[in-house]
């Protein structure tokens, strides 16, 4: 063995090497593009002057050999166009790989051989070409799972050839900045623990960073689960649910050519559009381009072609600050987006030809061609073909019927016009359906005969008709106008996708996940959530259960983590105070002050307490600081007492560059989220007294990584 000096003479002298070879191929990658770019002027400069077609003109019958002559041109300069922007982004993972060019390295023997090879592991690969030598392997590449999920000793991993094993005789962590080695240290598993806790003690970042570096053997496991079509993870608040999907996606991106995914491939389906900005550098700092990341109203407002759609924001900032209208509310939504609704709108699908849907003798020519009665017959056949399939059909039907009938060729004109009379009953208008369902209370009885009902069902069928006189289209409804649109027409908008990450599953509905069901029926899914982070209802893990029956996939697994990494012992076990029935939850054990409660005597009193607190955290070099209140009205009028005091940033509109500063946020837009330091604004019991409350105080709470106060007005104390 090495002495530490030699050790640190050598490890400086690889790392030059290693900055030298991937300086060299940066240099060849630019000069590459360089020659590229002269290369697309050149040929775009070809194809105005050799083609002597205008582009207008090209696409006649007539103009076939012209096109022909163009696409030899434009072929050449499309392949260019690619071949460059290949090469750009193998110049921006060089740039990065130069900064600091791996984090690990193992020192591995395989089974047959007699010596140990260092394996240098990094964000991405970098091989020398002529010698093909490796010198840094992709922290997603088969043989760097052995450093994620082994100690010195025995190992093995998986390849696509089949598992091979092999020893460990060294597990070592650098420190690399700017191209220079600030530190290095041999792991076993106390001293990695003593790594991550450092990591951990330092501030948050203001936006979710990479966890290549940290990642524990029971997230590689999940990262790299290639068998299961749908992985379902249980993890605790800060056991890195969103990071293990990121990586995850990552992962599935860097496959081999008959897995690998490209991003248009993947789509993740987000709580909130802050969460979006929150999470949206992961993916480039791992060198791959980011996925698309939707929130749910987004999509249903794409499927139905409709804007003025409640957010789900506001259907929970309505849900929490509503006296009046949070029983029928919450009833409301949990009765339309269970399956005993679904019952009752599958069974309204199945009726509609039957009572809904105005169909209409065909005639031409003053003769009857088709009844009205053959029509329908001909949507009541093939069960297995979409309604909204069917009654297209009707219309090629008709037209075909009428040539056959009259013995000629009907003109175009002609066609237009009894296609143009059968859109009355062919094009279905989904809205007025839902509101005649509504409108009918008898009918909407006869179809929930024998499911079950609501006891609040005369509530809901009152609510939800004055809701849908309403221009703005509320949560719950859009949610189920989506499910009949897909039921009665299908969509093709997502067949791209064959990954879908759900995150914070548990604040889905069954109903949801039937349009997911539907939306991306040839797609795998990852489904993370957290039963204790709920928002306004109560789920326990039989959640995963019912999402398992729904999505319906050959092979699924369901993971639970219990270790959370973002909290202090102090903080983490405040935070259980507010769960009922406590979960197995492992802390990380990181000490740090034990979280207080504030009383002061009144509102100004209040906002004093609060000012000195958010001093003392900016004094101890906190650099986010989250100042969270139970809905977006406290936050703001919180915010109006505090503006003109501190520099501080209102977060209401969903959009913001970074989570560095002070900010005021509604706890249903913090999740996902961590700062330094929380403070907990409203304790009063007036705001904080059901059941549902006291997992908004969970979540609140495990928000902060390093400190945690709670502020309260009069002796209206919270539930401690």
């Amino acid at each position: 063995m090495m002495n530490k000096q030699t050790e640190l003479e050598f490890e400086n002298k690889r790392l030059e090497q290693t900055i030298s070879l991937a300086k060299q191929q940066l240099n060849q990658a630019k000069q590459r593009n360089e020659d590229n770019k002269s290369a697309i002027i050149a040929a775009k400069k070809e194809v105005r002057e050799n083609t002597s077609h205008s582009i207008s003109n090209l696409w006649s019958s007539d103009d076939f050999e012209a096109l022909a002559e163009l696409s030899q041109y434009v072929d050449p300069v499309n392949e260019k166009i690619a071949d460059y922007e290949e090469v750009a982004n193998k110049i921006s993972v060089l740039e990065t790989l130069i900064q600091s060019p791996y984090f690990a390295r193992i020192d591995f023997k395989f089974e047959d051989e007699d010596q140990f090879e260092p394996i240098y592991i990094g964000r991405s690969s970098l091989k020398e070409e002529k010698s093909r030598e490796m010198y840094i392997y992709d922290w997603r590449s088969p043989i760097a799972s052995v450093f994620y999920r082994f100690v010195t000793g025995p190992a093995f991993y998986d390849a696509p050839g089949g598992r091979i094993t092999g020893e460990v005789d060294l597990k070592r962590q650098y420190e690399i900045k700017k191209g220079v080695l600030e530190y290095f240290f041999d792991a076993d598993v106390q001293i990695t623990d003593e790594f991550l806790r450092k990591l951990l003690s330092q501030n948050t970042s203001p936006k979710m960073k990479t966890i290549v570096e940290t990642i524990q053997r029971e997230q590689d496991m999940v990262i790299r689960d290639m068998e299961n079509d749908l992985m379902m993870v249980q993890g605790v608040a800060g056991s890195g649910k969103t990071s293990i999907a990121l990586h995850r996606a990552a992962y599935l991106m860097y496959q081999g050519l008959s897995n690998r995914l490209a991003a248009h491939n993947i789509i993740i389906i987000s709580p909130n559009p802050l969460f979006e900005q929150y999470i949206s550098n992961v993916l480039p700092e791992l060198g791959e381009s980011n996925v698309v990341s939707v929130v749910f109203e987004e999509m249903v407002s794409a499927i139905l072609q409709r804007e003025h759609i409640q957010s789900r924001n506001q259907f929970l900032e309505n849900l929490i600050t509503s006296k009046k209208y949070r029983s029928v509310i919450k009833n409301s939504m949990e009765f339309k987006m269970s399956p005993s609704f679904k019952e009752i709108l599958d069974r309204f699908i199945c009726d509609l030809p039957h009572r809904w849907i105005a169909f209409d003798d065909i005639c031409f020519e003053g003769e009857c061609i088709v009844t009205k009665e053959m029509l329908r017959d001909r949507t009541l056949v093939r069960a297995e073909v979409p309604l909204g399939t069917k009654l297209r059909q009707l219309e090629d039907y008709v037209v075909e019927s009428i040539r056959e009938s009259k013995k000629i060729r009907m003109g175009r004109e002609e066609e237009v016009i009894i296609i143009n009379e059968m859109r009355r009953f062919t094009e279905l208008n989904l809205l007025n359906l839902y509101r005649a369902l509504f409108n009918d209370r008898e009918y909407f009885y006869h179809l929930a005969e024998g499911i079950g009902q609501n006891a609040s069902m005369d509530r809901i069928i009152k609510y939800t008709r004055e809701n849908l006189n309403s221009n703005l289209l509320y949560y719950d409804d859009a949610a189920v106008l989506t499910y009949l649109r897909l039921k009665i027409y299908g969509t093709g908008k997502y067949k791209n996708i064959k990954q879908v990450v759900i995150d914070e599953a548990q604040d889905y509905y069954p109903l949801q996940y039937e349009i997911f069901s539907l939306l991306f029926s040839n797609a795998k899914f990852t489904v993370l959530g957290d039963m204790n982070q709920t928002l306004e209802k109560q789920e326990d893990i039989s959640l995963y259960e019912q999402i398992a029956k729904i999505l319906n996939k050959k092979k699924s697994s369901l993971i639970t983590m219990d270790k959370s990494f973002r909290c202090t012992n102090e903080i983490l076990n405040y935070s259980l105070k507010f769960i009922d029935q406590h979960p197995e939850i492992k802390s990380f054990n990181r000490k740090g002050e034990e979280p207080q409660l504030f009383t002061a005597k009144d509102q100004e009193d209040l906002v004093g307490k609060i000012l000195v607190e958010v001093n003392v955290c900016q004094k101890m070099g906190y650099q986010s600081v989250g100042l969270i209140c139970k809905s977006e009205r406290n936050a703001a009028r919180l915010f109006d007492q505090l503006k003109d005091k501190i520099e501080l940033q209102l977060i209401e509109n969903e959009s913001m560059s970074d989570l560095n500063g002070v900010f005021i946020i509604p706890v249903y837009m913090s999740k996902g989220l961590e700062f330094d330091a929380v403070l907990i604004c409203d304790c009063e019991s007036e705001n904080y007294h059901s059941e549902d409350d006291k997992k908004l105080l969970y979540i609140a709470c495990t928000r902060a990584l390093h400190r945690l106060n709670l502020f309260t007005k009069g002796e209206n104390k919270i539930f401690i």
